[in-house]
């Protein structure tokens, strides 16, 4: 088939159906749209940055007493934010809700152990006998004067002076929690944190007693807290905001308009007949390029990494189900629960990671036609330099977190942060490593100059094609990493800023940058395969990168609510959280006309692939779109949900179902291509895998998410988010907790056929 090279993209199209294409009216204003939208989105996010930064909460120079006695000062709340992070305790517990479920949020649970202390002090004070043992009415009137004692901390105050209760409060609050720390408690789970000794644990206390006033004190003028009310803790009087009210319903307002536009729009423009020319790009198979040859070790380790995810998968659902031991045997002594998390976190981002980037790289000489020069050599230099970079991050963890790395853990252990527990040095490596891997990918679609020359002179004129896309959606994926190294040589002194941050990869990568990759990879492999065309193709991701851009970036707002961020992202974070959903009905939609086309064909011979991509994206509605942006999303759900297990249900959905299986799914593709017409292609144990991984999915939802989850969230409504968080609550929901094991058989089997379908596709490279 003859092959056109017009704007720097290998197209069998001729020059004038490209040209037409260039100048369809309906293309150029979605693409027009699109590159308006992305601008005006991350500007509003620079400005919303600089916002952000100065309505944080500050962080007095010193905590005094009424007898003027300095309790502690910003220099001890900084190191104890510095020994928080040493520690990995946001991978026990959590901090303003982020975090692990496991343990208690130490936000949550400091608010009410300072309130019951101050409560009791007050009684003594003013009746001589135990707050328990008052009158209702004199209750009442100790209840009510330490929650206006608590809503009166001013954090703007150079010199922070409490009264005598809340003083001696703070002292009996610090000394039983600096204790706690340090020692064992493997009743809750809970190994002692290594990296701290007496004075570090003192000032981890006050630093997390900081939080705590953070979450009551109120903002200047105002009669809301630094964290807008949150935790819910009736104990301390805190209550949703009436922000929080209006914009929830505005929200979902928004979110059913936003319904019917998406599908009108899909009717009138995106829907029907696809009668434009087919370009079919990928017709047949070829021999394999020395570095698509490379490639086959990128897709082994991918199983081996998540073989590893699953084993510490086991082990921490285990944990909740038998917190003092593995089976009898002792297992917090030697791999705590923060550390089988931390891991736990990081291997689906390797192995999700590395299926994208040995797929993008292998797909890189069939979009081309070409193989570019030293190719081979530079993937597997790659994969090599990678590997020990993980290799490190995961003993560096370990090392870190079980006190090995006194001075170094920052940079080569453990720097506590959910998602980004990885040291910084190995940050700056996964960086490069992302950084070099879009570069690839550039060579591989343009491999020579002046491949790339017209490339970028046509892109430069607006002429944007499907691969320009994709090649931009391997360096937003680098790029946006960097945003989780900020402060970038030090450890950042706000705990709000560093989170805010973190959210810059953690969600822009999810519904951004990975959303932005997921939609271009779709599209070019149903039209390079010729099941429909480029003109429909592009016109699909245009339209979808708007709603991704949207409601991705400006989205992210709804995981900055609670945190000690202005009120500005309630409203921004409820209406465009809700736009998220949008672009993944389309891809709903677009599941359902690709299998109809798919089953139509029966020649079509990258079915088992494909059936993957389509279940990522219907899960991607399910978890992303349903159990997060349908049940967690809304601000006053949220201000209830946030910390609870409703979030880990969202978590499992999201991340594997829509991400994993996309990775997957793009593997089974080049595991195809590989076996050509030259080697037998047997798809039944991918199909196999693949509904166990489904039936996997469902089960842990109803079986564990589900039956604790709702209960939990009822439990905040009632009680709180401490009792929610305690054993107390956890100790009767054991029984459901147990049942995850059903699952986790299913997805284990699955996991295993998987990597060992994987092992037995890629022989044909292997061999000599």
């Amino acid at each position: 088939m003859k092959s056109n090279y017009q704007d720097g993209v290998i197209s069998t199209l001729t020059s004038e159906i490209l040209t037409k294409l260039n100048r369809n009216p309906v293309n150029r204003k979605l693409k027009w749209l699109l590159l308006i939208s992305a601008f005006l989105c991350f500007l509003f996010m620079g400005w919303a940055t600089l916002f952000t930064y100065q309505q944080s909460p500050p962080i007095p120079v010193q905590f005094i007493s009424s007898q003027d006695q300095v309790l502690f000062t910003d220099k001890d709340v900084f190191l104890g934010k510095q020994g928080f992070q040493k520690a990995d305790l946001i991978d026990y517990g959590g901090l303003y809700g982020m975090g692990s479920m496991f343990g208690p949020d130490y936000t949550a649970k400091t608010l009410v152990d300072l309130a019951k202390a101050i409560r009791e002090y007050l009684a003594q004070e003013k009746f001589h006998q135990s707050f328990h043992l008052l009158t209702s009415d004199q209750q009442f009137l100790i209840q009510r004067k330490m929650q206006i004692m608590l809503h009166n901390v001013d954090l703007t105050q150079k010199s922070l002076r409490f009264p005598t209760a809340f003083s001696q409060a703070i002292v009996d609050v610090r000394k039983n929690l600096s204790q706690e720390l340090v020692q064992d408690n493997f009743k809750a789970g809970y190994s002692r944190a290594h990296t701290l000794n007496q004075a570090d644990a003192k000032s981890t206390s006050e630093f997390i007693i900081y939080t705590a006033l953070t979450s009551v004190g109120h903002r200047p003028n105002s009669t809301i807290s630094w964290t807008q009310n949150w935790p819910y803790e009736p104990i301390a009087g805190n209550q949703p905001t009436s922000q929080t009210f209006t914009w929830t319903w505005a929200g979902f307002c928004f979110a059913f308009a936003g319904f019917g536009a998406v599908i009108m729009i899909n009717r009138i423009w995106l829907s029907g007949e696809d009668r434009e020319a087919i370009d079919q790009v990928i017709d047949g198979f070829k021999n394999l390029t020395p570095s698509q040859k490379k490639i086959g070790k990128y897709f082994l380790f991918v199983a081996t990494i998540f073989l590893v995810q699953l084993l510490m998968g086991g082990l921490m659902a285990h944990y909740y189900s038998e917190r003092t031991s593995f089976y009898g045997f002792e297992i917090g002594k030697y791999l705590p629960f923060n550390f089988l998390r931390s891991i736990h976190l990081q291997t689906p981002i390797v192995w999700i990671a590395f299926s994208w980037i040995g797929s993008a790289l292998f797909l890189g000489p069939i979009i081309s036609g070409k193989e570019a020069k030293y190719q081979n050599i530079l993937v597997d230099l790659l994969f090599y330099a990678s590997v020990i970079v993980i290799a490190g991050i995961v003993i560096g963890n370990y090392l870190g977190i079980m006190g090995y790395l006194p001075h170094l853990w920052f940079w080569f252990g453990n720097q506590g942060n959910s998602y980004l527990e990885l040291g910084r040095g190995w940050q700056y490596a996964f960086f490069a490593a992302l950084l070099f891997w879009s570069y690839l990918v550039f060579r591989s679609f343009w491999p020579d100059k002046r491949h790339w020359q017209r490339a970028f002179k046509s892109f430069r004129i607006g002429n944007i094609r499907l691969e320009h896309l994709f090649w931009l959606s391997t360096l937003n994926i680098a790029v946006l990493y960097v945003f989780g190294m900020i402060p970038m040589f030090e450890i950042g002194k706000s705990y709000t800023m560093d989170d805010f941050w973190r959210w810059w990869v953690v969600h822009l990568w999810v519904e951004e940058s990975f959303e932005f990759f997921t939609a271009c990879v779709t599209a070019y492999l149903l039209m390079g395969i010729g099941l429909i065309s480029r003109c429909f193709a592009e016109r699909t991701v245009y339209f979808e990168l708007i709603l991704i851009f949207i409601g991705g970036v400006i989205g992210t707002g709804h995981h900055m609510y609670w945190a000690g961020e202005p009120s500005i992202w309630i409203p921004m974070g409820s209406m465009f959280s809700f736009i998220e959903v949008l672009p993944l009905i389309l891809l709903v939609i677009e599941s359902i006309d690709e299998y109809k086309i798919i089953t139509a064909h029966q020649t079509f011979q990258y079915k088992l692939g494909y059936m993957y991509i389509i279940a990522a994206a219907v899960w991607n509605f399910i978890g992303a779109g349903v159990f997060g942006g349908g049940v967690l999303n809304a601000p006053l759900v949220n201000y209830y949900e946030h910390g609870t297990f409703l979030t880990l249900n969202h978590a499992h959905t999201s991340l594997f179902g829509a991400f994993g299986l996309l990775g997957l799914g793009m593997i089974y593709f080049c595991l195809r291509y590989i076996a050509s017409d030259k080697y037998p292609f047997i798809e039944k144990w991918g199909y196999i895998a693949l509904f166990l991984y489904n039936i996997t999915l469902v089960l842990w939802t109803t079986l564990t998410f589900f039956p604790v989850g709702w209960p939990q969230l009822n439990a905040v409504y009632e009680h709180g988010l401490t009792y929610a968080r305690s054993l107390s609550f956890y100790d009767t929901k054991t029984f459901w907790q147990w049942l995850r094991i059903i699952g986790d058989i299913f997805f284990s089997i699955g996991a295993l056929i998987m990597c060992w379908d994987f092992i037995v596709k890629l022989k044909p490279i292997f061999k000599k």
